[in-house]
């Protein structure tokens, strides 16, 4: 990994006429300008970050088996080789920084766990995590120049997602066209991040993310009919952000229109059509970094408002036996998601596929539900096969709901309609999901989520004691260090 430099480069920007920088100026002037500090309320939020994608990833360690992505990726790293200078989240493990931020971002993203901001609809943490905390420890940074890092890459993270938003699409139009928001923003926000750790200029900076922008990829489909090559997504976009970072460092440069030029990124993924201003107003004052929240639910967040409509009938006395048929109204886009192929949605494939199922998780949540009400054993081998669940989830209909539709996606919700087998209707309606805008998780609950993970792999004693490690992050003077607790669960 390349020693912290602070050495310039020019970056010229001939497309300035209409504004004062070009976009990825902007932003590199923002994350350099990280360094006189932060906001209180943005580096106590980053420990939250922080601690969450931690739980997640030990949590991730439960998936054994040698198809599985993050061991699939841990093995290619080893044949990889090269000197160790990074952790593996709970594996006792020290890989070169790319290697470790690839195996830790597929961890991050293995349970669809992880924090979700709106209106991009993506997950920032799993990819700027796992690329930041491994420069950290390459480069022998501070605790506080990690949460400035992490915190630099989540913002231009969402902030790139933000410029997707297309209020007449009510979408996403990365989604649109079959795009992963999460691992194509990820990889240029996380390349911001790392390269900020690397100790570069503005316009070093804003070369790693413009050649980070040529690296970013991630196709959906998986999310509807299948395939493990999704919880690979943060991973590469982690892996690929340190690359793009130490290129930058060794002297490699990006195009100074990267975002908005005639062949440039907006152009490639978005045609053309992006909003500007949601990514530079406000940049440094207002912090979208904050509206990220926090999943209670390891599925699809567009599963989670359905979760909620039938955690709240079952708590008003709604059984399993009771339903004769039942009707989920969700908004149209993630219908395409959660509802649709069908025959997929009531019989998943796998365990992981259940996870991205509406019928599926509702009626997991009538028959089962742990943890903050819906947990990970009700995605095991033995749920996912549990007959009960899948005659149950035969009974449900997805479709699109205007009011859904209209909240979306600034907020999840979904209408829940049983009818009961002596002919009676329930319903409930939920406008924002538990853990969205209007319903964030509290800390204790955030703690509560990372204690039900991190405890199946640690000890509770190790568990609590990285939690507090976490929680004292700004202060500690190096970050190499911070994962020995974990590494009890790799002894």
């Amino acid at each position: 990994m390349t020693s912290r430099d602070t050495t310039s480069r020019a970056a010229t920007s001939p497309d300035t006429t209409s504004h004062a920088m070009t976009v990825v100026a902007a932003l590199a002037e923002f994350a350099a300008a990280s360094r006189t500090g932060l906001p209180d309320a943005v580096v106590a939020d980053v420990t939250g970050r922080v601690l969450d994608t931690f739980g997640n990833c030990l949590a991730a360690q439960e998936l054994t088996g040698p198809a599985e992505p993050h061991e699939a990726t841990a093995r290619m790293a080893a044949r990889w080789g090269g000197a160790g200078e990074s952790s593996v989240i709970g594996r006792g493990l020290s890989l070169p920084a790319p290697s470790a931020a690839l195996v830790n971002g597929t961890l991050a993203h293995a349970l669809d766990f992880d924090d979700t901001h709106l209106p991009s609809v993506l997950h920032p943490s799993a990819s700027v995590v796992p690329a930041t905390l491994a420069v950290a420890e390459a480069v022998g940074a501070s605790g506080a120049e990690l949460c400035r890092a992490v915190a630099v890459g989540d913002e231009i993270t969402n902030r790139l997602g933000m410029a997707s938003y297309i209020p007449e699409l009510r979408n996403s139009l990365f989604f649109e066209k079959g795009w992963h928001a999460t691992s194509i923003c990820g990889t240029v926000g996380a390349a911001a991040g790392a390269a900020l750790l690397m100790g570069l200029s503005a316009d070093g900076i804003a070369d790693a993310m413009g050649i980070a922008a040529s690296m970013g990829a991630g196709v959906i489909e998986a999310n509807r009919t299948g395939g493990t090559v999704k919880r690979v997504h943060c991973g590469w976009a982690a892996h690929a952000a340190v690359v793009a970072a130490t290129m930058a460092a060794e002297g490699v440069t990006g195009p100074p229109t990267v975002f908005e030029g005639r062949f440039g990124f907006f152009q490639a993924f978005l045609d053309g059509r992006y909003d500007r201003d949601a990514i530079t107003d406000g940049l440094g004052e207002r912090w979208e970094l904050l509206r990220t929240v926090y999943k209670p639910y390891p599925s699809n967040h567009f599963t989670h408002p359905g979760i909620d409509a039938a955690l709240a009938l079952r708590a008003r006395g709604l059984r399993p036996e009771d339903v004769a048929e039942i009707e989920l109204g969700v908004a149209a886009a993630p219908l395409r998601t959660i509802g649709e192929p069908y025959e997929e949605k009531v019989r998943p494939r796998t365990p992981y596929h259940a996870k991205f199922s509406g019928p599926y998780t509702v009626a997991s949540a009538l028959v089962g539900g742990g943890g903050l009400g819906l947990h990970l054993d009700d995605f095991t081998e033995t749920a996912f096969r549990d007959e009960r669940r899948l005659a149950l989830a035969a009974k449900v209909r997805v479709v699109a709901d205007e009011e859904c539709s209209e909240e979306f996606p600034r907020a999840f919700s979904a209408v829940l309609r049983v009818r009961t087998v002596d002919g009676s209707v329930l319903e409930h309606r939920v406008h924002s999901s538990r853990g969205g805008p209007e319903h964030p998780l509290t800390f204790d609950e955030l703690r509560t989520k990372y204690t039900l993970n991190a405890s199946r792999v640690l000890s509770p004693d190790a568990a609590s004691a990285l939690a507090e490690e976490v929680r004292g992050l700004a202060a500690r003077e190096k970050v190499e260090g911070l994962l020995d607790a974990a590494l009890i669960a790799g002894a």
